[in-house]
């Protein structure tokens, strides 16, 4: 039976209405898989993520239990033979791990890191004290810096920067300033205070810098810069009126910048030595080298850290988290972290 053309093209748009609603459904179904998806994988993201932030925060603690051990172990002397300083290497943790996969299936997830000694470095803040640029820190920190054969004169900047970042305490009106560097504070280019007249005190109106990269706020200092600068300076608090060095930790750029009429060579003896034996005491480093440091006092050098840092490193599956962790031990063993940043 032959149809007439009116049915055929019923026919025809039915058969086009089916098709598109077919087509319609197929989009959403496939709409809704996908966005199933997306919510799965954006919930094994958090769980990796939250697994990752207490592995790492369990890595910490282990580290502090470690520095807590060695101040009881050690009477007062850190070296680089230690356990602390060894490092740890890509460690998988299968057995600890859950992260999504089969019993059947490997788990990829791996831990790394180190203790560094914070004190290795130079402290920034040595650079000025009140406000007020010293001197003495001012040479040191220009040594280091031609050191490692940069200008010199990017040390001016950075005490001044670092000044700027510090409460001035201003001296009653009519009192002479018996500073030993109040002669610096003409120096220094920096006005950007208010002064506060209840408590004597001058308030800063900038952010103190907290890690080396804030370096790149002063003028002069280049991202390579600073990327050199990184393994020899640290910003630490600062506890007494400077930041000692660790004899038996700092690289021979640091010894030589830190002790003066030190040179390069001379600073690569002392690292020698101390390889062959540490450094036991103040007393032990003057006796192997007694025309060196003859002005340097504890306040410069010292053969014990109060400062680490803590590097961890995390991978699992496709994800990576790297942290780091600065650690203050006091000196009955106890440890405290004062920052925790992602690098």
């Amino acid at each position: 039976m032959r149809l007439s053309r009116p049915m055929r093209r019923q026919r025809g748009v039915a058969v086009v209405t089916a098709l598109l609603l077919t087509t319609l459904a197929i989009t959403i179904v496939a709409s809704l898989f996908w966005q199933q998806q997306v919510q799965v994988r954006s919930i094994e993201n958090q769980r990796m993520q939250l697994q990752k932030k207490w592995i790492l925060r369990g890595a910490i603690d282990w580290a502090r239990l470690i520095l807590r051990e060695d101040a009881r172990q050690s009477a007062k002397v850190d070296y680089l033979g230690e356990p602390w300083a060894v490092k740890l290497a890509d460690t998988r943790l299968d057995q600890y791990v859950e992260n999504g996969r089969a019993e059947t299936e490997e788990s990829d997830a791996t831990l790394s890191g180190q203790i560094v000694d914070a004190q290795a470095s130079y402290n920034l803040n040595n650079l000025a004290t009140n406000g007020v640029i010293d001197p003495r820190e001012l040479a040191a920190f220009s040594r280091l810096l031609a050191n490692l054969r940069l200008s010199p004169d990017l040390a001016q900047a950075a005490a001044d920067m670092i000044a700027a970042s510090q409460p001035q305490i201003k001296t009653p009106a009519g009192a002479p300033d018996s500073s030993p560097a109040s002669a610096a504070r003409a120096g220094s280019s920096v006005e950007n205070t208010k002064t506060d007249s209840a408590n004597n005190r001058t308030e800063v109106q900038f952010l103190r810098p907290v890690q080396v990269e804030d370096l790149l706020a002063v003028s002069g200092y280049t991202p390579e810069i600073v990327e050199k600068l990184r393994s020899y300076v640290m910003v630490l608090p600062r506890k007494t009126a400077t930041t000692a060095v660790n004899l038996n930790t700092a690289p021979a750029e640091v010894l030589a910048a830190r002790i003066e009429g030190v040179s390069m060579a001379d600073a690569a003896l002392m690292v020698a030595s101390r390889d062959r034996a540490y450094f036991r005491d103040l007393a032990d480093f003057h006796q192997r080298f007694p025309d060196k440091g003859k002005t340097t006092t504890d306040k410069d050098i010292q053969v014990w850290t109060q400062f680490f840092v803590v590097n961890g490193k995390v991978k699992m599956n496709r994800s990576l988290m790297d942290v780091s962790a600065l650690i203050e031990r006091a000196d009955d063993g106890a440890t405290t972290v004062l920052w925790v940043r992602d690098n």
